[in-house]
């Protein structure tokens, strides 16, 4: 088990629907990443974008993108993770890729489309969470417009790490920044939202304000960032411990199922 995880935060300014540019510049700045880093975060449909341009964009389930981040995985021996647009069984889906240093992987399927975009209207939802052991942590990633629905969040598996990859616009930045930070007190555990910058294809805007939250909700990633960076941020298993082994909140939740 690693008590320490380093975390890369990888915000970025993407080049609208244009996936080759896309893996070049994430490509530079994976190269660059220090030999110790353990996950390395892309955001939401890193690729292209949040475009609901599907039928032009999509890739088979493993197809070439899902091939560079094993490459990249297997280049920096990191765990590597991002969302992309993929076509499988006749159905599109925002897909998240967690690949591992050995190339293996697992996948989720945003469940929430964001129907404000009518993203509901081109892709399918998901129907199961994921919850991925990795180095003795166990981590739950979400996709974008999930950060805004916390029963689905729900730690009922004592997970140590949730995460949200997202293309969140600037005009709601406000609600991303206080629901991270809600989601990490809530479930007592390290909570890291990775978000772009830049405009995209319509001239929406976002302005980042990656960050990464302990279990009470203290932020422990630089201040929030509205152009491009790169940061690695320590998890530490022994700090999550130590605080869920004094403050028992999670043992006082409430049963149910999520349908």
């Amino acid at each position: 088990m690693a008590q320490i995880l380093n975390t890369a935060l990888l915000q970025a300014n993407l080049e609208w629907e244009n996936i080759e540019q896309n893996k070049a510049l994430f490509e530079e700045r994976i190269k660059e990443l220090p030999q110790e880093t353990d996950l390395i975060i892309l955001p939401e449909m890193f690729s292209t974008g949040f475009s609901m341009n599907a039928e032009n964009l999509a890739e088979p389930h493993k197809g070439e993108t899902f091939q560079w981040m094993q490459k990249m995985a297997l280049e920096k021996d990191a765990a590597v993770t991002g969302s992309l647009i993929i076509s499988e069984n006749g159905n599109f889906y925002n897909r998240l890729y967690f690949v591992h240093p050995d190339g293996t992987s697992q996948k989720y399927d945003k469940r929430h489309t964001f129907t404000l975009a009518k993203e509901n209207e081109t892709y399918a939802s998901g129907k199961e969470r994921l919850t991925v052991e990795f180095k003795g942590w166990k981590i739950c990633p979400l996709v974008c417009y999930d950060l805004r629905f916390p029963v689905w969040a729900r730690n009922t598996e004592d997970y140590d790490l949730l995460i949200y990859v997202a293309n969140w616009p600037a005009a709601r930045v406000a609600a991303w920044d206080t629901l991270l930070k809600a989601r990490a007190i809530e479930n007592m555990s390290y909570c890291i939202g990775l978000n772009r910058v830049g405009r995209n294809g319509s001239d929406l805007n976002y302005v980042g304000h990656s960050a990464v939250y302990d279990c009470l909700g203290k932020q422990i990633s630089s201040n929030l960032k509205e152009e491009e960076f790169t940061e690695i941020v320590e998890l530490n298993k022994r700090h999550l411990i130590d605080t869920r082994s004094q403050l028992k909140f999670l043992q006082d939740r409430d049963r149910f199922t999520v349908h």
